[in-house]
């Protein structure tokens, strides 16, 4: 077996996409170990799976630092010091600064709740309802110095209901999340991604050529 890809996981929240890289990893579906998560929340629910896993945890509050590249900085210690490879936000929210991402080039990754690049930053369920898309989904994505702007690993889409609200819409794409995110993760692990430029291909992908239409068109 190939050595295990070292990862280090920036959190804010509840952590589930933390929970979901976590579980394919201890079903030996995804090649990959947790050396360090980061929460800038103390009062993190992310916190609390990396305990019951024993995963090393350490929260770094970003208001005890004068400035954001200060944070990072300690940030990077941290990683570094846990031989990271590969950083994955789940969930995090705070905009990393350009020292940081020289530190980790193509190396950092996020997932977003929408279809990139449409509608980046917060509240996009809201956003897509208002908006009036038919569908919806999330994107895996490496991170760049833009607000969601670096290049497309992986998405999925989800169709938006007539009478969604933000929180429905939010549940079902979540769902999605959750399956997509190990994915993006193996294809790291295993060697499969080219980057050329923008555009990010998968070895052995496979292609999906089922067009989605929403509503259905009529039989």
């Amino acid at each position: 077996m190939a050595d295990l890809l070292t990862l280090g996981v920036l959190i804010s929240g509840s952590g589930s996409n933390l929970q979901s890289i976590i579980d394919q990893i201890e079903r030996g579906a995804l090649n990959a170990r947790i050396a360090s998560v980061i929460s800038n929340n103390s009062e993190a629910y992310g916190l609390t799976r990396a305990q019951k896993h024993g995963i090393p945890h350490t929260v770094l509050n970003h208001q005890d630092f004068e400035n954001r590249e200060d944070f990072d900085r300690e940030m990077l210690r941290v990683l570094t010091d846990a031989g990271v490879e590969l950083v994955v936000l789940a969930g995090f929210m705070r905009i990393l600064s350009p020292f940081f991402l020289r530190a980790f080039p193509d190396r950092i990754i996020n997932i977003h709740p929408a279809l990139l690049p449409a509608f980046p930053g917060t509240h996009v369920q809201q956003k897509a309802l208002d908006y009036g898309v038919r569908f919806s989904g999330c994107t895996v994505h490496f991170v760049d110095e833009g607000v969601d702007t670096g290049p497309i690993i992986i998405q999925a889409v989800v169709p938006v209901f007539a009478g969604d609200t933000a929180q429905t819409l939010a549940d079902r794409i979540l769902k999605e999340e959750h399956k997509i995110y190990p994915q993006a993760i193996r294809y790291f692990a295993d060697g499969r991604i080219v980057k050329n430029g923008r555009r990010v291909e998968i070895r052995d992908a496979g292609s999906q050529d089922a067009a989605l239409c929403n509503p259905p068109l009529d039989r």
